[in-house]
């Protein structure tokens, strides 16, 4: 259990990052019929060089895959990525816990905590808003140059950002698989819930990972369909960022991952920040939310 000061200071990061007002896009598209099926693109803002194409940064927030968290919360964070004159996509997708959602097979959260995740249409929507982005991004954005995309992901978002840039490796009855790698200039997981079986041996998030695969009847046969540490090597240049003193998911899943990588052949790249929580990395008042769009830039520029 974490002391008090260190559950204050978590408590006083988390209450920053969600003290700004949230931003509305420049657009909304819709890459599906589910209200949820949108993405909100941001314009890169004038910059010094504003009449050259933008690298395109897609967004994928956290929030434990749980329909309490939307992407409205994630907002500031894009705009303070356009206002460092990148194009931003900010996806929406399909999370647990919502009246009638389908998927959960029988999950239950622990404590009252909604279930995570809807299974299989989280991954639906995100494959499914990943392949459509192109030809939305063309329409919303003209200023974006989609040959400099690069995917992050914040918490449960993070996971996401690895598991799309991962498509091409998946099992071949996937149904979300694709024939060839994403072009991707790259991947900035932040603070990501990258390998299910150590986040669940630390309870990251109530057993949101658990949850989302459907509960411990399907864990094990679905974790190759979805485990971003299962899903390696994929050629695509990662790099994670997280905090040292993260306690929502604490450094020791990024470490798995990163370690997983390197036995799979690839150099994943790890960040770790000192005195830094998990609510920094997308916090534009933080130092650390500097550093997520830095690491961006090294892949997206």
């Amino acid at each position: 259990m974490p002391d008090d000061a260190a559950a204050a200071r978590a408590a006083a990061e988390e209450e920053s990052a969600f003290s700004h007002s949230p931003v509305d896009p420049d657009v909304t598209a819709a890459y599906g019929d589910h209200p949820d099926q949108v993405i909100d693109f941001y314009a890169p803002r004038p910059g010094p060089d504003s009449t050259s194409p933008a690298p395109l940064v897609v967004v994928l927030h956290g929030g434990a895959w749980r329909a309490r968290y939307d992407r409205r919360h994630i907002t500031p964070f894009a705009d303070y990525l356009a206002r460092r004159g990148f194009a931003v996509a900010n996806v929406e997708y399909r999370r647990g816990g919502d009246e009638g959602a389908a998927g959960a097979e029988g999950a239950k959260g622990s404590g009252g905590t909604p279930p995570a995740g809807r299974w299989p249409d989280t991954l639906d929507d995100v494959a499914a808003a990943l392949d459509a982005l192109p030809a939305l991004a063309g329409e919303a954005l003209p200023q974006a140059d989609p040959r400099r995309t690069v995917l992050t992901g914040h918490s449960a978002g993070g996971h996401l950002a690895l598991w799309a840039a991962a498509r091409h490796v998946l099992p071949a009855d996937a149904p979300w698989r694709t024939d060839g790698p994403a072009p991707l200039r790259g991947v900035v997981a932040l603070a990501p819930i990258a390998d299910f079986e150590v986040a669940e041996k630390l309870e990251v998030c109530a057993h949101a990972s658990l949850q989302l695969l459907g509960g411990q009847d399907h864990f094990a046969a679905r974790r190759p369909y979805a485990d971003p540490v299962l899903l390696l090597p994929t050629g695509i240049a990662t790099t994670l960022v997280q905090g040292r003193t993260d306690l929502v998911v604490p450094q020791q899943v990024a470490e798995s991952y990163a370690e997983a990588a390197a036995k799979a052949g690839e150099m994943v790249g790890l960040t770790l920040l000192e005195d830094v929580g998990h609510f920094p990395l997308i916090d534009p008042a933080a130092d650390a939310c500097a550093v997520a769009a830095e690491e961006i830039a090294q892949l997206a520029w």
